[in-house]
């Protein structure tokens, strides 16, 4: 396992990520930051950690009897269309040696990873992608995006609304690692895209700073009933220049309803002493816009892709998904290099009780690449946006508005944490 995580960049205070502002991430300055190697000690400790973890599914490249390259898939549940949870290979820690890349030794790793999430019974796979240059060419393709935004705190003035029955309360950690599995729950119910989270998900919540950044403090609202409905972990952090002093960063926020939501976004964009209000990892169609008198206050700064997609077993994929408008979609696919058992035509029968996926001689509707399929899967995506870019070819007339029509979720999907 020590020989493992040293083929891993961040094991070794490598970049694993592109040194860019990224969407999730609340500060002004690129991310990641620079890390310190790790030590024998913390190897042991995660080598103890990850050997007993049953969800977690290690593979590595050896040359000559030496670890070169290190991948893993994690088994998630994850909320489809319909509000049903399906299972998912999530492809994490990844990464090959500088003195042999480019032998095709990723290309191994993800057939070999492929192959066992489909004996696990797992019919898709989901991934952040570091470099979006990387994983296309494995058959992934985006599916779910994230947003950095700001506002400044003279400008972010709600609409009225009815008194809130409700209490807000500062809590500490211990408070907030009970919350937060209670908040999460209901979320993941109603939310496409969402990841249930794995045991042990904010064990590491503490009152402890972070260097300069300060604390995580924790805000918790709770109904008239005193159930917990909402939650926010957010920071203020300390700066060297006046021009980034006063901000308060938002690192998460959830809540159940929409009372609890407006309540600790109104105590948030209006807190005492600060200037700006920055929440990173936030969905496209954050509602608090339309809450806001002004709705042009709520600035996004950065935009990226989150989770990337990729379907292994195509029919079981689609049928453990619900469709918004019922139909009967003949697709064919071809360019599955990796599963070629999703090369063939489909029959998608969505207009009953029972979703069906068989095959069929029938003439296909459209011909479609796996990687646009797999970034309609989520709903998230425009099928004309992909038909005008080349990945769908229509064979008869309507077939890209019925396709659009079916896939198509309300509200974006949206997952809240990486892995």
């Amino acid at each position: 396992m020590a020989a493992y995580y040293r083929a891993l960049p961040f094991a070794n205070g490598l970049p694993s990520w592109e040194p860019e502002d990224a969407a999730w991430h609340g500060g002004p300055e690129p991310w990641p930051p620079q890390r310190t190697p790790a030590s024998v000690e913390q190897l042991e400790r995660m080598a103890a950690a990850d050997t007993k973890d049953e969800s977690f599914h290690p593979i590595a490249t050896f040359v000559d009897g030496r670890c070169v390259g290190a991948s893993a898939t994690i088994s998630f549940e994850v909320t489809v269309p319909g509000g049903r949870t399906g299972r998912m290979a999530g492809v994490t820690a990844t990464g090959v040696m500088a003195t042999h890349r480019r032998r095709g030794y990723l290309r191994r790793m993800m057939q070999a990873m492929f192959d066992a999430a489909l004996e696990r019974g797992e019919p898709l796979a989901m991934l952040s992608a570091s470099e979006g240059s990387i994983y296309g060419r494995f058959g992934f393709s985006p599916a779910t995006y994230r947003t950095r935004w700001e506002l400044a705190r003279h400008e972010a003035t709600l609409l009225p609304a009815e008194p809130d029955p409700g209490t807000l309360e500062l809590v500490d950690a211990t408070q907030a690692r009970k919350a937060w599995p209670l908040v999460q729950a209901d979320v993941c119910a109603h939310r496409v895209g969402e990841l249930s989270p794995l045991p042990g998900r904010w064990d590491g919540l503490t009152d402890e700073a972070d260097g300069t950044n300060g604390p995580l403090r924790y805000l918790t609202h709770r109904d008239q009933h005193g159930n917990v409905d909402g939650i926010a972990n957010f920071r203020l952090p300390w700066s060297p220049t006046t021009d980034h002093a006063g901000i308060l960063v938002v690192e998460s926020l959830e809540a159940t309803n929409p009372v609890a939501y407006r309540a600790l976004w109104g105590l948030l964009i209006d807190f005492d002493l600060t200037k700006t209000v920055v929440a990173a990892g936030r969905p496209r169609d954050e509602p608090l816009r339309w809450m806001l008198t002004n709705p042009r206050a709520m600035r996004i700064t950065r935009q990226t892709d989150n989770l990337w997609a990729r379907l292994l077993d195509v029919p079981r994929a689609l049928t453990q998904r619900s469709y918004l408008t019922p139909g009967v979609l003949r697709f064919a696919i071809g360019d599955d290099r990796m599963c070629r058992a999703n090369n063939r035509t489909w029959r998608l029968n969505a207009d009953g009780p029972m979703v069906t996926c068989v095959p069929t001689d029938e003439a296909p509707d459209l011909t479609i690449t796996l990687s646009a399929l797999s970034s309609l899967y989520f709903g998230g995506m425009s099928a004309r946006h992909l038909a005008y870019a080349g990945h769908i070819t229509p064979h008869a007339d309507g077939a890209i508005g019925q396709l659009a029509r079916m896939f198509w979720t309300d509200a974006e999907p949206h997952n809240s944490f990486g892995f």
